[in-house]
């Protein structure tokens, strides 16, 4: 049996794919989800093999969602997006189907996915490269989503204080607690606005609104005092950042 998920808030897009799937029976409907805090939920119990998923959803849209999945399922795209994610898709040969489309344009997206299946590792491949591409949109630079346990958490990036590098993740530091992102220093390097955000240190990013001194620490190395009175360290390259960002 082959497993699907459909994932988006519109009754009706739902019935459409529920309608169009109806000519393949060999792929089955484990579930259907309104949003993707129940995506995510519904990816862990099912393992799907494919899932038709929407971009704009409320409290978390489909990129968000997709970044909290461990091994993300081959993924069709049915939604109505900008052109930048446009561009984006068509850039990494992930599968879309923009609405609204027909029956032959569905076929034609499945067609190309049931061609593909056997080589898991080249979609997800895919999947991830579509993500560090959609990062750079800015209607994705202003909050972080992140997954602890089976709550899912919305952060504002104005909130965070700093990251810090943790072995293959990245600490996220706010004034509600601490979270842990399954991400880089140069995803986030790169995600972040520059104007805001300083990469101070090879395991360090800082917020420099949080910044309330910086101090002489060891040659060529530095002290930033943030207002939590944290200390982080600041590498030579990175008062250098610093100090262009700042005018000083």
């Amino acid at each position: 049996m082959t497993r699907v998920i459909l994932i988006d808030d519109e009754p009706l897009a739902r019935m459409i794919v529920t309608e169009y799937l109806q000519a393949y029976p060999q792929l089955t409907i484990v579930e259907e989800c309104n949003n993707g805090f129940e995506g995510v939920k519904a990816i862990g119990q099912h393992k799907p093999d494919l899932i038709f998923l929407d971009i704009q959803m409320p409290k978390i849209n489909g990129f968000e969602m997709l970044e909290l999945v461990d091994k993300p399922p081959a993924v069709i795209f049915t939604t109505a997006f900008d052109e930048y994610a446009l561009r984006a898709f068509e850039a990494h040969a992930v599968d879309y189907l923009l609405k609204p489309f027909t029956k032959e344009r569905f076929d034609k997206a499945l067609q190309r996915w049931m061609e593909q299946r056997t080589n898991a590792d080249a979609s997800l491949a895919k999947t991830t490269a579509l993500l560090e591409t959609v990062a750079q949109s800015p209607a994705q630079q202003d909050r972080i989503v992140v997954k602890t346990g089976s709550k899912i958490s919305i952060i504002p990036v104005q909130e965070v204080q700093y990251l810090e590098a943790y072995d293959d993740f990245v600490k996220i530091h706010t004034a509600q607690g601490m979270f842990v992102k399954n991400k880089t220093m140069h995803y986030f390097e790169q995600q972040l606005d520059s104007r805001l955000f300083v990469r101070v240190h090879r395991s360090y990013i800082l917020q420099i609104q949080h910044i309330t001194r910086i101090d002489p620490y060891q040659k060529d190395s530095y002290i930033a005092v943030l207002r939590t009175g944290a200390q982080i360290p600041v590498s030579r390259n990175g008062y250098a950042k610093l100090k262009e960002v700042l005018g000083l």
